[in-house]
Formats: C-alpha cells, sequence, structure tokens
C-alpha cells in the first residue's frame, strides 16, 4: 500500500480500516436489503397461493406502500414481483444462504429474469463474484452463452485435462466467441493472431477469470531449431501454462502432434518446478466433434479442441447443441454429475 503522509504523520493505516470498515458496511447492507426483498417475496408467493392475488393486486399494494413512505422507491409493482419470484427460486433459507453475499439486487434481477435452470443460475452468480462482472458485463456474458459453451466444454475434457492435478471444470470454453475483433470471413492466422493481440482485454474477458497474458509468438528453441508459439497465458488457479496455437481452417488429427511438442518444450524449458504441466488448447475455426474424440482418445498430453466464431452465436443454438450432447452422453451411458 503507498504511505499517505501528512506532514511528519503516517495516516495510511487508518484510512485502510475505514476503507475496509465502508466496505463490510455496504456489504451488510446489501446482505440486508437482498434478506427483506426476500421475505417480502415469501409473503406475496403465499398470498398469491392462498388469497389469489395477482399483478392488479401487486399493483395496488405498490402504490399503497408509496403514499406511506415516499422513499420506498425500490417497492414498484415490478420489482415486488421479482422479489415474489426471487422466493421462489430459492425458497428456504439454506439456498439464500448459499447465494454469493457479494451479489447486487441488479444482479439477482438479471439472473432470474435470463437464466432458464438453477444450474445456469448459480454458473453466472459464482463467475460474477469471482470474476468481478458489473451488472452490464453479466447480461452480455448471459447474451453470449458463456453458460452453454462452457458446459459443452466440461463435457469434452479428453482424460489428460480431467485428470489434472487441479479442478479444469468451467475453466475452457468448447467455442470461443471473438465478434470483438471485426474480421472479415477470410483471414489468415497472422490477421487472427495480430487481431487478438490488438484485442487483448477483450479476449482475456472472452477466456474467462483467472487468466494472465505471458506473450505472442513465444520463441522456443530445440535443438539448433527455433520453433514459435503462437499466443501463451498462465492460468492463476491451475497454477500453470496455457498455450494458444491458432488454426484458421478445418481441425486436423496432424494438428495434435504439434501442440504436443510445444507443450513438452514448455515442461522442460519454461515450467517452474513448482508449476503444473502445461495445457494446449488448439483454437480452430471449424472442427467435427467425431474426428477430435478418435484424435484425443490416445492422446497423453493434456490438450484441448476448441473452434472460434467471428460472429454473435445464437443463444438457441448453443442450447439446441448442449441438449444434443446432453442426450448422446445419456444415450451412452454417462452420468451428468461426472462433469459437475
Amino acid at each position: 500500500m503507498t504511505k499517505l503522509t501528512s506532514g511528519k504523520h503516517d495516516f495510511s493505516d487508518i484510512l485502510h480500516i475505514i476503507q475496509e470498515g465502508r466496505s463490510r458496511g455496504l456489504q451488510a447492507a446489501n446482505v440486508a436489503l437482498v434478506e427483506t426483498y426476500w421475505t417480502v417475496g415469501g409473503y406475496l408467493s403465499r398470498q398469491v397461493a392462498s388469497s389469489g392475488w395477482g399483478k392488479g393486486v401487486v399493483r395496488e399494494l405498490a402504490d399503497w406502500l408509496q403514499t406511506q413512505n415516499p422513499e420506498l422507491k425500490g417497492y414498484s409493482a415490478q420489482n415486488l414481483w421479482r422479489m415474489k419470484q426471487f422466493y421462489e427460486a430459492y425458497p428456504d433459507r439454506e439456498k439464500l444462504s448459499a447465494l454469493p453475499r457479494e451479489l447486487s439486487w441488479t444482479h439477482q434481477c438479471i439472473l432470474l429474469g435470463q437464466c432458464k435452470t438453477p444450474e445456469e443460475r448459480h454458473f453466472y452468480a459464482t463467475t460474477t463474484v469471482r470474476a468481478g462482472w458489473s451488472s452490464r458485463q453479466l447480461e452480455a456474458q448471459i447474451q453470449r452463452g458463456a453458460f452453454e459453451r462452457t458446459v459443452l466444454a466440461n463435457q469434452k475434457l479428453p482424460l489428460p485435462v480431467r485428470e489434472f492435478p487441479h479442478d479444469t471444470n468451467s475453466v475452457f470454453k468448447d467455442r470461443y466467441l471473438l465478434d470483438f475483433l471485426n474480421l472479415p470471413d477470410s483471414h489468415s492466422e497472422s490477421d487472427l493472431q495480430a487481431a487478438l493481440i490488438r484485442n487483448l482485454r477483450h479476449f482475456l474477458l472472452e477466456l474467462g477469470d483467472g487468466f494472465a497474458f505471458v506473450g505472442e509468438k513465444v520463441r522456443l528453441q530445440v535443438g539448433n531449431r527455433d520453433f514459435e508459439l503462437d499466443l501463451l497465458f498462465f492460468h492463476r488457479d491451475l497454477q500453470c501454462l496455457v498455450a494458444f496455437e491458432l488454426k484458421t481452417g478445418q481441425f486436423e488429427p496432424e494438428h495434435l502432434g504439434q501442440l504436443s511438442f510445444y507443450l513438452e518444450a514448455l515442461d522442460r524449458d519454461r515450467k517452474r518446478p513448482h508449476e503444473n504441466p502445461s495445457i494446449g488448447v488448439l483454437l480452430c475455426r471449424r472442427k467435427d466433434d467425431e474426428v477430435v474424440e478418435y484424435a484425443l482418445s490416445r492422446h497423453l498430453s493434456p490438450a484441448l479442441v476448441a473452434e472460434y466464431e467471428t460472429k454473435m452465436i445464437p443463444k438457441q443454438l448453443l442450447r439446441a447443441k448442449l441438449h444434443e450432447w446432453s442426450e448422446l452422453l445419456e444415450a451412452q451411458g454417462v452420468q451428468e454429475e461426472d462433469f459437475s
């Protein structure tokens, strides 16, 4: 912390105490507000069930509350109805207590209005807290289908990645949405790499929490030859280097040989003793899932294959793809909890 002084005295410690106290106070106020809304929502839910209250009665209630106390601006008819939905989504205090306390009511309303399942709400709630998403960023991630793309990746993780020393679930995506690059349909690998570097902040947000950029065109010297890795990152939670190789065409099985070679070079020459083995991501324009599954079935390096899209992917398409893949796993006798 930077020391702040006034004349001969150092006042930085007291400033830190005040800031910490304010932060705790705001969090406590947010928790109290959310609990109040939950309690109001429970009352409304019971009245709807037992007394037949509808939206008309709730509008009357909102108007009455306003006349009793004009400062009760958070109790509009629309917000009261959201409180009812909030209670019904978390109908007991145990579920309410499990919610991340850092989530604001605005975050909660977005989760209630735009997430279809409890699993989707849980994913976005925990990721919002971990990544520090604002309500606007949360809404954008929901529209971009981050949940569907991450769950698909979880279900397709090859064995060496699933057996990694740290949990790799929800770290990678099956498809990466690179619509912020504004690339033409026909582009080269060098075009793609240059555009990713120019838009690195957006790319890091798309990769997800935990990724830190290490370098581009990373030189790897093996024997008397030099090789060049496209992009290199470090993942703070996995404690490992993550290599990205870019391919602007269809996935081919021989691409994995090149990626494995780079991972071996990283582990021998770049990995530090306390770090885990490096993971490779082959990012290609198109892939055939069956070809990928065959190619990875006997592949020993922790590597995975993902697609990238340069235009927004319709959420309906992502949900259909997730449903299709879940049905395939069910037909194969694979339990959903194996990928949770």
